[in-house]
């Protein structure tokens, strides 16, 4: 354990963001030795229903974490990403068992059932209802403000609180997200049509995928074009993808409710300053075209605890964590970029180039991230 206290006792590490980014970092860190505090603004009864995708670099993340025993039970192995145009007449196919050989399963489920292996792997230790308003950045140590008024020192502050991170903020690192132009609808519909694979429809300028998570239940996303939220997001869902074909129409007749979002990217010149550091969307928040957000979140939790863990100095340790990181997260930037780039441009000429080619298209979109961390 090569993160020193200045007090030469335990170093205290605080963690902020109990979503899967922080979760996976204060379990990261305890198994290399740290007991680190994790805050949560939200409520402790704020579940996500959300569902999400895990793709086979985040199965050998959670590996790292020994975590992939409690998660092999939980919703559904995805063997096949299937990309059909929009009448759900198919383009081409990838084969997830061969493309991620070797690294892991791919595997869809509820966001939540992720979050309460993760919960349980740290204890349950986690303060709720606790936001922080200030950081006092010192040379080896950081004084944080809480919104009940209280203070307390850390000697390292990881800012885990998503793509519009309240720490990144405090600490000067950068602002709001940059706009991707994207409005994203999602949800989890029980029942419904039967779909064993992860599927896709591309459109023009819009996408619908969906994914079973298990126990017949399904999470579908979809985004489109635009700037601004609609007044009547299940409205526009069904008038944008109303004339799709494949599983969207039974989809759509049983949606009731979806989230709708605006989706933006964050990049940054540096990722930490002096003790405070981020992980996950924080740092390199993407669209969400590749499903990494959550991998990526992973990944970052076991290089960010081997750093810390090996290095004697913490400005290297947060200097190697970011450069053995940044690489793959700007990967992962660039090749969202592509992915959206070829779901904008029109299907008279996209959808021949995938019916040839699409599978390798789609394959070398992830071929970095099948290397190890």
């Amino acid at each position: 354990m090569a993160l020193a206290s200045a007090s030469g006792s335990l170093p205290r590490v605080l963690v902020v963001g109990a979503g899967v980014a922080g979760l996976a970092t204060a379990r990261a860190l305890r198994r290399a030795g740290f007991r680190p505090e994790v805050v949560e603004s939200r409520s402790a009864v704020d579940a996500n229903a959300a569902g999400m995708y895990l793709p086979g670099n985040a199965a050998r993340a959670l590996r790292a974490l020994d975590l992939d025993h409690p998660v092999r039970p939980l919703g559904q192995v995805v063997y096949r990403q299937l990309f059909l145009d929009a009448a759900g007449d198919r383009l081409c196919e990838v084969d997830l068992t061969r493309l991620w050989a070797g690294v892991g399963e791919c595997r869809a489920l509820p966001v939540a059932e992720l979050q309460r292996v993760l919960i349980t792997s740290i204890g349950g230790n986690v303060r709720y209802d606790t936001r922080v308003t200030r950081l006092d950045i010192g040379e080896q140590a950081v004084t944080v403000g809480f919104a009940d008024g209280q203070f307390a020192e850390y000697d390292l502050v990881v800012g885990a609180d998503g793509r519009r991170s309240v720490v990144r903020a405090l600490a000067a690192l950068g602002g709001s997200p940059r706009t991707t132009g994207q409005v994203v609808y999602s949800g989890v519909l029980n029942g419904g049509p039967v779909v064993t694979e992860w599927t896709g429809l591309l459109g023009h300028r819009a996408r619908f995928v969906v994914v079973p998570i298990g126990a017949r239940r399904l999470y579908w996303e979809a985004d489109e074009a635009g700037e601004s939220l609609p007044a009547d997001p299940v409205a526009r869902l069904r008038s944008v993808f109303g004339g799709y074909g494949g599983p969207v129409p039974r989809i759509l007749a049983g949606v009731e409710k979806a989230e709708a979002t605006l989706t933006g990217e964050v990049e940054l010149g540096r990722w930490s300053r002096g003790r405070v550091v981020l992980v996950g969307d924080a740092a390199h928040a993407t669209g969400p075209s590749l499903a990494q957000g959550a991998a990526m979140a992973l990944e970052d939790a076991v290089v960010l605890a081997q750093s810390l863990r090996v290095n004697a100095d913490v400005d290297a340790a947060l200097t190697t964590y970011e450069r053995r990181r940044r690489p793959r997260a700007q990967w992962v930037r660039h090749r969202t970029r592509d992915r959206d780039r070829t779901r904008d441009v029109s299907p008279e000429l996209r959808d021949p180039l995938l019916r040839r080619r699409g599978a390798r298209i789609f394959e070398d979109h992830y071929r970095l991230l099948v290397d190890p961390l």
